[in-house]
């Protein structure tokens, strides 16, 4: 009879026990969550690089299996702090749905982590193949700017642009790859040769 009276009681004041139980756990996660928030939040930003890459090559290809870009390097070095890859010789080859293929090249590059951006310092050139009636372009510069998703090459740096035979230099640039179009700003100087007619 006492075993039954006590567990009758303990019955009565389980929920009451349960629920001190939740409330205790409650207001420990609520004291500790903000102290692992914190402590991560001040935790330092890795400066030095988190991996190392050498005589490296990395394709990405669209839904149908097709290439559409190659970016290789002598070495690379990733940096957690700034999300960038810093690349020696870099080498970019890149082709478009209209099989337009630019090449381009220089004595480094920093590529974002996601790729939209690739930023070539140094002898940096980038060329667009001539196809159907449109002439071979090069652009040269020490710093010109790849943004691969939008199709342009775009430096705030001189540049010097040849287009067939015709040359022009600016003290910036805005190119798009996918129609051929080009601006220049700055001092623009341009040499253009008149169109020699087939025999």
């Amino acid at each position: 009879m006492k075993l039954r009276r006590l567990l009758d009681a303990l019955s009565v004041y389980m929920p009451l026990i349960v629920l001190a139980l939740l409330a205790s756990g409650s207001w420990w996660l609520v004291r500790s969550v903000p102290s692992l928030s914190s402590t991560l939040a001040n935790k330092p930003v890795r400066q030095d690089p988190d991996y190392r890459l050498s005589q490296f090559s990395v394709k990405s290809f669209n839904k149908d299996g097709q290439m559409t870009r190659e970016v290789s390097g002598e070495s690379a070095q990733h940096f957690p702090a700034t999300d960038a890859l810093h690349i020696e010789k870099i080498r970019i080859f890149s082709q478009n749905e209209k099989n337009d293929r630019m090449d381009a090249q220089a004595q480094q590059g920093i590529a974002s982590d996601d790729g939209t951006q690739i930023t070539l310092l140094g002898r940096a050139q980038a060329i667009q193949y001539a196809r159907d009636t449109r002439p071979q372009i090069e652009l040269h510069g020490e710093r010109l700017v790849a943004l691969p998703d939008e199709d342009k090459v775009v430096s705030d740096d001189p540049v010097r642009i040849i287009r067939g035979r015709d040359v022009f230099t600016a003290d910036s640039m805005n190119f798009n790859s996918h129609s051929g179009e080009y601006l220049l700003q700055g001092r623009v100087k341009g040499s253009v040769m008149p169109k020699t007619s087939k025999p």
